[in-house]
């Protein structure tokens, strides 16, 4: 039966098969081991099941199209996502499933996917995203740039609303909370998000919009509960870790229309399944799942210029994801985050383009002189990149981008 799930050569009608593309090391030849993957997923097992007919084949069955060098590319029929539940945890129980645990497989990486529209019109897409936020904020062409309240845990939530407000002054459109705070006894949720609501009023009352993503990330059951304290209490952005809430959450908070507010998605714990570059799932297949069910913002990597692995080809992609056609789905705005200051900012946005959220935790709060200088500095290395300007030519003029220069030089 085994020979059946190779239909190399033929083209799939990208309507009606959802298009997977798959790296692989095997002592078997590709074409047997991509004809693995399509049976585990699909209809097959590890022998020959008498219930599995023909017809049952040719309607459900995956179909290897494609194995050329470590490459596979397998259609599973839409059929196969079919009915009113199941969502993308059913989505990724087919396409990312048991094939990881497969003996006969030394390593897999699900690589890329193509969502066909009959699946993407079930799910929200942004609210928000890139327009949206832009429109928002009162920033048209410029990249949006933000900070993270450091330190990473957080700060009671008096002087993690003056970080803000600091940051604000200092020109900044966005901040957020860091993945690690929620709720802590020490910066409980519902103070911490009345606290920034007052700052943030404050600085549009001074004439300067700004948004905070406040961290819901919790218990599925209690998702829905933690964004309704946050709003109750002047959220302007919640944010959500979609891969330790699970996609669900962020499709939670995306379609339910009491929220009227911006989902900032971070992608805390993705190295798990993204760093290897031979087994996993990479980045771009994360990111178009995230954008299908409504994430107006999402964290991709700092393209070389941070602290955190990364593959910069992937990036790109994963940029693209976000940003590309996806069957008239709203553009999710790609972040860039991760060991970022002012002197990264000409080499990161050569790549990012202005259609980014660069967001700085240590690059902010690290200024010699303090929250407010340095988000201003952040401010003046976008500007001079934008300008196209180096630099150390726009510091000549830009005391607060010197000082951050010469800092981390």
């Amino acid at each position: 039966m085994k020979e059946k799930y190779l239909a190399i050569g033929e083209e799939l009608d990208q309507d009606e098969y959802f298009i997977c593309d798959y790296k692989v090391k095997s002592d078997l030849s590709i074409e047997t081991a991509g004809s693995r993957i399509a049976e585990e997923e699909s209809t097959g097992t590890w022998t020959r099941p008498t219930t599995l007919t023909e017809d049952i084949y040719k309607k459900y069955g995956g179909k290897v199209v494609m194995a050329e060098g470590n490459m596979v590319r397998i259609g599973f029929p839409v059929v196969d996502f079919s009915g009113d539940i199941g969502g993308v945890p059913q989505i990724l129980s087919i396409i990312a499933g048991n094939l990881f645990g497969l003996d006969s497989l030394k390593k897999v990486r699900l690589h890329d996917i193509q969502i066909p529209s009959v699946i993407t019109e079930r799910y929200p897409g942004p609210k928000f995203g890139i327009s949206g936020l832009r429109k928002l904020l009162d920033r048209p062409e410029k990249p949006l740039v933000g900070t993270i309240v450091k330190p990473k845990i957080g700060l009671p939530p008096k002087e993690f609303a003056e970080y803000v407000y600091q940051a604000g002054k200092g020109g900044l459109t966005n901040s957020k909370d860091d993945e690690t705070l929620v709720d802590q006894d020490f910066c409980p949720l519902e103070e911490r998000v009345s606290a920034v609501s007052e700052k943030l009023d404050l600085l549009e009352e001074e004439g300067h919009m700004m948004i905070h993503a406040h961290n819901v990330s919790t218990s599925g059951h209690e998702i829905l509960d933690a964004a309704d304290i946050a709003l109750e209490n002047g959220a302007r952005q919640l944010m959500v870790d979609v891969l330790t809430v699970g996609f669900s959450g962020v499709q939670a908070l995306a379609e339910d229309p009491s929220i009227d507010v911006p989902v900032h998605v971070h992608r805390a714990m993705h190295g798990a399944l993204t760093k290897d570059p031979e087994h996993g799932i990479s980045m771009p297949v994360i990111c178009k799942l995230v954008r299908m069910i409504g994430g107006d913002s999402f964290h991709i990597g700092t393209y070389g210029t941070g602290k955190m692995h990364a593959n910069i080809s992937e990036e790109l992609r994963s940029k693209e994801a976000l940003i590309g056609d996806m069957h008239g789905i709203v553009r999710t705005i790609p972040v860039s985050s991760g060991g970022l200051h002012p002197g990264h900012m000409t080499d990161l946005m050569e790549k990012s383009g202005n259609d980014v959220q660069i967001q700085a935790g240590g690059g902010v709060s690290g200024h010699p002189d303090g929250v407010r200088a340095g988000a201003a500095a952040m401010i003046q290395a976008v500007d001079a990149a934008y300008e196209g300007i180096s630099l150390d030519e726009y510091a000549k003029t830009h005391e607060e981008l010197k000082k951050a220069l010469e800092r981390w030089s």
